[in-house]
């Protein structure tokens, strides 16, 4: 579906359905460099499903137009403009990795909207690496290596994807090289700076990686202490990528939440 935001257009994925004020509706938010795709799966499922289901592509990424948005703060404000322009009162909110941190402050800012949330691959405070973030300012293609190989678990590259005919590495890789350049950059400084001073009182589902290297699962502590109605699954053979990785496992998870 395409839309138009402060005059710039976005796309968002709805799975082919007209939106239904009687259901309960699921906005899915991509994290760093990525695109509404990386939730093909999982946001398809819900759309058939019983549900509206909103998969964007935030400013600067996928078909939406840019320029990016510089903090997780104005991320979340944007959502809501966003939501605002298509009447939705309340949603529940699946974000990954940086988009976990839109979704975090989305339920901080606005409680009586957000319903539930559900963060993927995430952390905090979530820092990203000097020289991940040098590489992605120089616009360096370094920096789209790093992401791809910590952005998956060790054996992704030995096959064996959930999967058929699925390239993990050259998914990822084919879509950050669509990006304009300074728009990775964006995203990993967004995230590094990110200071979450809000409290969370919604339902919150924790989906993560056991061998996630950029958000290791132990990283979560502060944000369980945050969020007292919150619970967590860490999958077992998944990385940082857990929507292709382990992509059942993650719509098991999620179901059993939104559900």
């Amino acid at each position: 579906m395409n839309f138009s935001v402060e005059g710039k257009a976005v796309f968002a994925y709805a799975a082919s359905h007209e939106f239904d004020a009687k259901k309960h509706t699921i906005v899915f938010v991509h994290g760093a460099g990525l695109d509404h795709s990386w939730f093909g799966l999982q946001s398809r499922y819900f759309g058939y499903h019983g549900f509206n289901v909103l998969a964007v592509d935030l400013p600067g990424h996928g078909r939406s137009e840019g320029p990016p948005i510089a903090s997780i703060a104005r991320m979340a404000d944007w959502i809501f403009k966003l939501l605002d322009r298509n009447s939705f009162r309340k949603f529940s909110l699946v974000g990954h990795s940086m988009g976990s941190l839109v979704a975090l402050e989305c339920a901080a800012r606005h409680p009586e909207r957000v319903e539930r949330i559900a963060l993927i691959g995430t952390a905090y405070p979530m820092k990203v690496g000097e020289e991940f973030l040098d590489a992605a300012k120089r616009n360096d293609h370094a920096a789209f290596d790093m992401h791809t190989i910590w952005g998956h678990a060790a054996q992704v590259p030995l096959g064996g994807n959930p999967n058929p005919g699925m390239w993990m590495y050259g998914d990822t890789q084919a879509r950050l090289e669509r990006l304009a350049p300074g728009v990775l950059h964006n995203d990993l400084k967004a995230c590094n700076d990110y200071v979450f001073a809000g409290t969370v009182t919604c339902p919150a589902l924790f989906v993560l990686g056991r061998h996630d290297v950029m958000t290791p699962p132990r990283n979560i502590k502060v944000l369980q202490e945050k969020i007292p109605q919150s619970k967590s699954i860490v999958i077992d053979p998944s990385g940082h990528s857990l929507m292709a990785e382990a992509p059942d496992a993650t719509l098991d998870a999620l179901v059993e939440f939104l559900s």
